[in-house]
Parts: C-alpha cells; structure tokens; sequence
C-alpha cells in the first residue's frame, strides 16, 4: 500500500508541475527581462539576486548579511580585468553578493586591499583613488556607467559618466545609488543599493585598486565583468515577481514549487519543503508522530487516549519509524537547481526524483515539467514534497493493526488464562480427592466423584474412582482376611489340641512323650499367632465403639509406671511429669494399651538393670511425652517404618513368644485416635531409643 501511495503521490506531483507549467508556457515576457535567453552562465560574471528577509541597513557593517555571506563569492586573481602588474594576493581580493529586496537591489564588497587610497578632498578626477565601477543598461537599452569614488569613509553616492567609453568624466551625482563606505583594518567594506526600475538583466561590477599617492596609478581592476565593454556585461538574475504572483496560489498546495530558467537559475518559488508532507492522513496525529503541533488537552473521559499515548504508541514506535520533525533542507537558500529530473525536463520530457535529505532523516520526491515558448523550452517548473504525509498514513494504519493484534492476544491470553485455570482447578481437585481418600497409612477412607465432563481429565476422574472402587474392596478382603483365617483355623486347632490333652491323659513312653509335647507347644504358638493376628482389627473395632472421658493423665502415668516395676522386676523406671494441667480427654483404657505396647519394646530392647525413663512437659503444641530406654539402637532409614504393620526389627525370634511387628502400629493407631502423633528415633549421643508422643491440650 505504501508503494501505491508513493506512485499516487508521485502522479500528483507531476500532475501539478504540468499544471503550473501550463500557467506559464508562451509568456516570454516573464523571462525576457531574466536574462533567461543566454546561450551559457558564467559564475561570478552572472550574477543572481537572493531574496532578502528584511531590508539592508546601509551602514558599511554587512551585519545585515550575516546569514547570506554562505551565498556570497570570492573574486581573485581569476576575476582581473587586463592585468597591468603582477598579482598579488594581499594587494587585492574581495567577495560580493547582491540581494533583491521589494523594488530594490542591494549590493555588498568586503574588499582586502593592502593600502586604502580615497580621493582628495579637491580633487576632481573620481578615478586616481579606489574606487567601484558599475556599468549596466537601463530599462531602454542605453548602457549607462557609474563611480563610487569617496573623499572619507561614510555616506556616498554616484557619479554617473559621460557617454564618451575612454573617459571617466563624471557627468552628475546619481543620488539613486546609495551606500555606505567602511574602512577596515584590511581594507574597506562597501555597501549599495538603488532601485531595480534602473535596470534591465546586464551589469557589471568591478573594483579599482590605486595604492601610490604619488603617481595614482591603476595597480588593478578586479570585478564580474569589463565595465567598458557593452558587450561583456554579466547579468544579474532578479526572481521575478510576475512568476511569484502566478504560484502564490500554491502556497496552500502542500508542496514546494520552484520555476527555474533553462540554466537551472531560479526565477520564483513558493511553499516550504517542512510543511510539504505529500498526501494528508485526515485526522491529524501530530503529537507523537513529531510534526511539531502541541497536543490538543484530553477530556476527561479520555482514558483510552491516555493509555494509548502513554503505553501503546512508545511500543510501536521501537518498530515504526516517525516522519522527521524537523530536517535539513539544502535548498532552503538555493539560487540555481540540478538533477537529473530538471535535465530531463529542460530537455523536454517531465520527469520526477527520489532523494534523501542530507541528514538521511527525509525522502523527497520532486517532479519536473518543461515550459515551452515557440516551441522551445525557456524553463521548467519543479514540485517538491517529503513522503512524510504517506510514513504517517503507514503508521496510522499500523498503529490500528497493532491495536487489533494485541486484542486478539489479549482476548486469546485471557482466555488460555481461564482455561488453563480451569484444567488446573479440575486436576487440583481431583488431587485433593485422590488425597482425601486416603489417610497416611494408606487406608482407603473416602470416595472420589466421577466426572461427568467428556475429556481426558473427566475420563481420569472416572478411572481413578473405578480404580479406588477395586482398590476398596480387595483391602476389606484383606482386613477381614485375617480375622477369617483366624477364625476358620481356631475348630482344627481346637481339635488338634483337645487330641493332643487325651494323649497326654494315656500312658506313654519317654519317647513318644516328647514328640506329644513338642506338638502341644506348637499347637499353643499357633494359638497365640492367631490371638496376635486378630488383635488389630479388634482393636480398630474397640476405638469405634469407645466412649471418650476425661481423666488424670499424670494419675494414668503414675499408676502404670507402679505396675510396670512389678512386672519388669530386671528394669528401673522413673517418670516426671511437668504440666500446669494434667486433664486429658480420651479412652484411659487405650491409653494406658498404649503404654503398654511401647514399655514392651523399651524393655526388650534395653539391658537389664537399665533404666526406663518417662516425662511429660507442656509445649505451644500441647502435652509432649517422651520415653527413652538406654540399649540397641534403630536401624538407619526405618524410623518411620517401625510404626507399620507386620514391621519387626528383632535380630532374633523368640522360640517361646512370637512377634508380628504389630506393637508400635497398635500404639500408632491409639495415639491417632487421641489427636497425637508419634515418633521414634535414635537419642543424640547414640546411647539409646526415644519415643515421643505429642498431644494437643
């Protein structure tokens, strides 16, 4: 789209520079007086009248001229006119321009000159000193020469000279030509100016250097041309006004209009390169594509504006290039043109040019049309304009398609934000289900509802249920295996036992006796292996079905401490207890199974005469009771595996008591019930067991 743009615009322009040309073909009294019909341009002999912003101050400083002195040019030893002498630099040498400002041409010389010689106070020869030469022909063709030739630095006007070409006898005081003379401390600066009605197209200036006060003699004559030859004038290019009236209409075109003659000399422009943007982007967006414009204050519902100029337009334009607020025109001041389009169309075909300006931060497009008088091409009209108006059309456009873009990202965003939420709340819940249906020692406690949404996750939801449904049922079977093979082996070994009392009750020999009570005691290990096997699930049973009361635990302790020094007669204890308040709620009974269960293993595991030590102390957790036995140690990494089911760390099987590994799991279990958790580990110095159970208050 920017290309077409660019091709639209480049269209339009040639379009326009046909338009203009139009106005203009067949008028050679715009051009007559331009000097537009010379065959070749001279530099420095041919001279163009710069437009001038403000009048000249006639006062000798050139001030005035500060920002043209770029425009001026330097005459040289190149520029003398019938050298008398050898040159030398620091003898003579000056610059000069001239300047066109409403009716009036202005001139100025900053001339070096080793010794400034002024005409005598008397005197009336005006050519034995320094002095300026003007020759020119008026508006009726009459060649006419005038002398500045000053007594002292200051006002001055002319002489005009008598028609005789070999001599330099004034004839009158032209008052018309007005200057200023200045001497400087290397040389003198002078400045002119008289009315442009009292010339046409030819003239000449030229500086006459005398530095003997002896003898006067010329030492040089240094100008644009010979001021005694008609023939040898230069011209001086002053834009025409006709041609300014004509294009002041196109000051509102949005483009720079330039009509230069057939030696690219410019004879009028109109408009401004910086506010010749090309093609208009209707709404304005001026405060962040920089034009310059200061930004319209927001309403105050606005928000969006706000956003959009605060947040989004600075992150676009990390990608977009912004149109140039301001660049550097090298034709600002430009008195004659060149390119390729201008040949082509002095040569007779319209023609249009890309160009970058010199600081590379805008591309301009100029167009070139011929303009044709009896058939010949005099001049051509150039149109300039930057790209600028298409980069902001480009970046509107952009900007909008970034607007949408980050809609759909955004809409898209939020909604994988929903819906990875969703998939993530759907398989967190399943987890807090999965985990919830069972308890810390793998009983399946609970149930997980099936999912009835139709995708994976839902098909998950559905197997982990079928799944935990089995699972269910094959761990009753295996609870309820034991207290069925309990029961179901309890009759044959009823019988085998009643069988083996009647052969007690006979008569034996030693030898056949002995065997009998090897089978009795085999049949009285079974029975106790049968007792132990169903104990957990009786007990299990027992917590269900118990009723919780509150009761002295400090009591408890005391009184199962007192009974433990009756039944372990080989072992010391000792028991403190630490609390502001010893009431507890719970099942005294289990409680005290509790004890039991863990004194058992603190005995078997301690050496005899060892002491067993039980304390009780408050906590921010609530009641901690510890119990530690001096002896064995526990294995590395079965800590918490001594406190399963059908866990035994006895090196040794005790012919005469067998053992399940069911003790710590039923102290486990009784603990769980009263709100506690247990732990078993190694004492710190290695000398033995502790236990500690932890109770809230």
């Amino acid at each position: 789209m920017e290309t077409y743009l660019r091709i639209g615009q480049e269209q339009t322009m040639v379009g326009t520079a046909r338009a203009v040309a139009t106005a203009l073909h067949e008028r050679p009294a715009l051009f007559d007086s331009q000097s537009a019909y010379l065959t070749d341009v001279k530099p420095g002999t041919d001279l163009y009248a710069h437009k001038i912003a403000y009048p000249i101050q006639l006062d000798g400083k050139l001030d005035d001229w500060q920002d043209y002195r770029h425009l001026a040019i330097a005459y040289g030893e190149q520029n003398l006119i019938d050298p008398i002498q050898d040159y030398q630099l620091d003898s003579l040498h000056f610059t000069h321009m001239v300047g066109q400002y409403d009716r009036f041409l202005y001139a100025m010389f900053d001339v070096t000159d080793n010794k400034v010689l002024l005409r005598p106070q008397n005197s009336l020869r005006i050519d034995k000193n320094d002095h300026l030469q003007i020759a020119m022909t008026d508006q009726n063709g009459l060649f006419q020469r005038y002398i500045i030739a000053p007594s002292h630095a200051g006002w001055v006007n002319a002489y005009l000279l008598k028609d005789d070409l070999d001599s330099l006898q004034p004839e009158r005081l032209e008052t018309r030509i007005q200057g200023q003379w200045r001497n400087t401390s290397k040389g003198y600066q002078l400045e002119l100016r008289f009315p442009l009605a009292m010339m046409s197209s030819k003239i000449a200036f030229a500086i006459v250097d005398v530095d003997d006060p002896q003898t006067r003699a010329v030492e040089h004559i240094m100008g644009t041309a010979n001021p005694s030859q008609l023939d040898s004038l230069g011209t001086v290019l002053v834009p025409s006004p006709e041609i300014e009236k004509i294009l002041k209409g196109l000051k509102y075109s949005n483009a720079r209009v330039w009509v230069v003659d057939k030696h690219m000399r410019v004879l009028a422009r109109s408009g401004n390169i910086q506010r010749a943007s090309g093609v208009q982007s209707g709404t304005q967006h001026n405060s962040h594509l920089g034009f310059g414009n200061e930004a319209k204050p927001q309403s105050p519902n606005s928000w969006w504006k706000y956003i959009e100029s605060n947040w989004l337009l600075p992150l676009y334009y990390h990608i977009l290039t912004k149109p140039p607020a301001d660049f550097v025109d090298d034709l600002r001041d430009a008195f004659a043109l060149q390119g390729q389009d201008i040949s082509q169309a002095l040569n007779g075909t319209p023609s249009s040019l890309w160009r970058l300006s010199s600081d590379n931060k805008a591309v301009i497009m100029s167009a070139a049309h011929p303009i044709y008088i009896d058939e010949t091409v005099m001049g051509a009209v150039v149109v300039e304009q930057t790209t600028n108006g298409i980069r902001t059309l480009r970046n509107k456009a952009l900007e909008q398609q970034f607007h949408y873009i980050l809609l759909v990202i955004l809409i898209s965003t939020v909604a994988l934000f929903l819906m990875a939420s969703r998939i993530s709340w759907r398989i967190r819940k399943l987890r807090n289900e999965a985990e919830s249906a069972i308890d810390q020692q793998g009983k399946i406690i609970g149930d997980i509802v099936p999912s009835t949404t139709r995708d994976e996750i839902g098909d998950l939801s559905r197997t982990f249920t079928h799944v935990l449904s089995r699972l269910s049922q094959y761990n009753t079977y295996l609870e309820n295996m034991a207290s069925r093979l309990s029961h179901e082996l309890r009759t044959p070994v009823a019988i085998v036992n009643s069988s083996l009392d009647i052969l007690l009750l006979e008569e034996q020999n030693p030898e056949k006796k002995q065997y009998v009570d090897r089978a009795k005691q085999g049949i009285t290990r079974l029975s106790k292996i049968l007792s132990n096997m169903s104990e957990a699930t009786r007990l299990e049973q027992a917590i269900q079905s118990s009723d919780r009361e509150t009761f002295d635990l400090e009591e408890l302790l005391q009184g199962c401490v007192a009974g433990y020094r009756l039944a372990y007669g080989d072992r010391k204890f000792s028991v403190q207890v630490s609390v502001s308040n010893s009431t507890f709620h719970g099942a005294p009974e289990l409680f005290a199974q509790m004890l039991d269960k863990i004194i058992a293993n603190a005995v078997e595991f301690s050496e005899n005469n060892s002491e067993i030590n039980l304390q009780m102390v408050n906590s921010d957790q609530g009641y901690v009771l510890t119990i530690v036995n001096q002896g064995s140690l526990l294995p590395e990494n079965m800590q918490h595996q001594l406190l399963d089911s059908m866990v035994s760390v006895r090196k040794q099987q005790n012919t005469e008591q067998p053992h399940l590994g069911l003790g710590l799991y039923i102290a486990k279990i009784i603990a769980q019930y009263h709100q506690g958790d247990i732990r078993i580990d190694n004492l710190k110095d290695k000398s033995g067991v502790v236990v500690t159970l932890v109770f809230k208050g």
